[in-house]
């Protein structure tokens, strides 16, 4: 496990660097901050708990790669009130835009409208990716709904500012305009819906494009935009002067005590968590690290032992916990049930606990290490699908925020019955040790070999279809597709778990606002 957070803060180190240094310099050069020095500048603490780092890694080689997107999102506070911050990164293709930079703001909006958090724009960008414009523009989950969900987000009223802090071109000019409040930065900050270039291939005209659409041009001239400041700290400084000064609506009352450190230290999770995701270990042992005084109520101890539920507190927020056991256990009729696994009692057990927390509105933390449903006639005969569907169901239709932890495996059934990415939790995050897809590898060889020797195919080579699957279940595949939110170090979960209760605490609807997501 340390070696594996090693390469992950390795990685992070690297893609912190966006476009590379030569591009950043290039950036100073104009009197501008880089995306994450506006951020880090724009929180009031260190605490970013950043979404889709490793969005875009290694999607894009063939045109230079795209590090996090090109974009920068995230939850940070701002003059005390927590929002969802997203950054254009100038430095990355001059903050163009991929198709993974689209999923990803749909991503942030998402964020902002399930918990009615404020939402900041750092607008710099040169508008789409024209290589790839089929891939982001004109279908229904496209560059479009940005815009359409601005105005859903505003017939909410959730506070949207933007920053117009470099480019903001094309169909991009929508988003400032469509904001609560806009602000434009003298000299770097540009909006025109074409540019002197193209201004003057379509009619003619020969203007530069500062008078075209600059500071000066919206603030006087058109009034588009609200405020106009000298440079990045000022419209920086104006943001936290607005936000400071918004009222939120609260509806949950999630009920927090004064928090309590785990009894059992949260670093021995590194050496719970076996090399091989096929080894058995103590789940308990894991959620005991992470809950508060290490203090777990078991719902139905003795019975469908290969998931663990119970409540808990972690950072003193109340929470229900749904965690699949990796042990090999017995179960009431003394038969022997292999971690991992689903079975129907277990199923049975998880369904009503989940109902119970929705009756309690207690937030759920899913930690998954799931291979799947038990297969076989026993099972089949037994009704595992009909109590796999009331599993779903009951996540499906849960109104309490969910949160999913994927720790180790994360295969087939047991992705969607344990809260994947489908069933809507609030966060969705990886330990470097997570592996996701159908099945893993080994089990996806066999399968493939046996149909192809059926088949009589000779061309196929099993160690390449071992090093497909191998490589589609690697974290930062999922990652880079937007699959899971976050790939994070085990120690920081209690952090992302706290703040992704705190801010889902100023929900003001249970009702699923659709923002819509691209596959990328």
């Amino acid at each position: 496990m340390i070696e594996k957070i090693k390469k992950l803060n390795s990685m992070i180190k690297e893609i912190s660097l966006g476009g590379g240094i030569d591009k950043i310099n290039k950036e100073h050069k104009k009197g501008k901050l880089t995306a994450r020095e506006r951020i880090n500048y724009l929180i009031d603490d260190d605490n970013f708990y950043e979404i889709g780092k490793f969005a875009g890694h290694k999607l894009y080689e063939d045109y230079g790669g795209c590090p996090a997107g090109g974009v920068i999102i995230g939850i940070g506070k701002i003059s005390n009130i927590k929002c969802i911050i997203v950054a254009n990164d100038s430095t990355v293709k001059a903050g163009a835009w991929f198709p993974i930079t689209v999923k990803k703001n749909l991503r942030a909006q998402e964020i902002a409208i399930e918990n009615n958090l404020p939402i900041i724009y750092l607008v710099d960008s040169s508008g789409i990716f024209l290589p790839l414009q089929d891939k982001v523009f004109a279908d229904k989950y496209h560059f479009g709904r940005i815009f359409r969900n601005n105005a859903k987000l505003s017939s909410k009223g959730i506070t949207q500012i933007s920053a117009i802090m470099g480019q903001c071109v094309a169909g991009g000019a929508y988003l400032p305009i469509m904001s609560d409040d806009s602000i434009i930065v003298e000299k770097t900050g540009s909006i025109f819906l074409a540019g002197s270039h193209l201004v003057k291939a379509a009619i003619g005209e020969i203007i530069d494009n500062e008078k075209l659409g600059g500071a000066d041009t919206h603030s006087e001239i058109s009034g588009i935009v609200d405020y106009k400041v000298k440079d990045d700290i000022s419209c920086l400084d104006k943001i936290k002067s607005i936000i400071s000064k918004v009222n939120l609506k609260k509806e949950n009352n999630f009920r927090r005590i004064k928090p309590i450190l785990p009894k059992k230290n949260p670093l021995e999770i590194y050496k719970i968590i076996p090399k091989s995701n096929s080894q058995p270990y103590n789940m308990k042992e894991i959620i005991y690290r992470l809950i508060d005084n290490s203090e777990f109520e078991e719902f139905k101890e003795g019975f469908g032992k290969t998931i663990i539920c119970g409540t808990a507190r972690i950072d003193g927020w109340p929470v229900g916990i749904v965690a699949n056991e990796r042990l090999v256990v017995k179960n009431k009729k003394g038969e022997i049930q292999l971690g991992g696994v689903i079975y129907s009692d277990s199923a049975d057990k998880s369904a009503r606990f989940i109902m119970n927390c929705n009756q309690k509105n207690i937030p759920l933390v899913f930690l998954q290490d799931v291979t799947g449903f038990m297969v076989g006639s026993r099972s089949e005969h037994g009704g595992i699908i009909k109590d796999g569907a009331k599993m779903v169901n009951a996540v499906a239709n849960s109104v309490v925020p969910k949160f999913t932890i994927i720790i180790g495996n994360s295969y087939g059934a047991g992705n969607y019955a344990m809260c994947g990415k489908a069933y809507d939790p609030r966060l969705i995050l990886a330990w470097p040790s997570a592996k996701i897809g159908v099945m893993g590898a080994n089990q996806a060889t066999k399968v493939i070999s046996s149909i192809n020797k059926k088949n009589k195919k000779k061309s196929y080579n099993e160690k390449k279809i071992f090093r497909d699957y191998e490589n589609q279940t690697d974290p930062f595949y999922a990652a880079s597709r937007l699959w899971i939110d976050e790939i994070i170090d085990p120690i920081k979960t209690r952090e992302y778990i706290s703040v992704g209760i705190e801010i889902s605490n100023n929900s003001i609807s249970n009702d699923k606002f659709n923002v819509g997501l691209i596959q990328v």
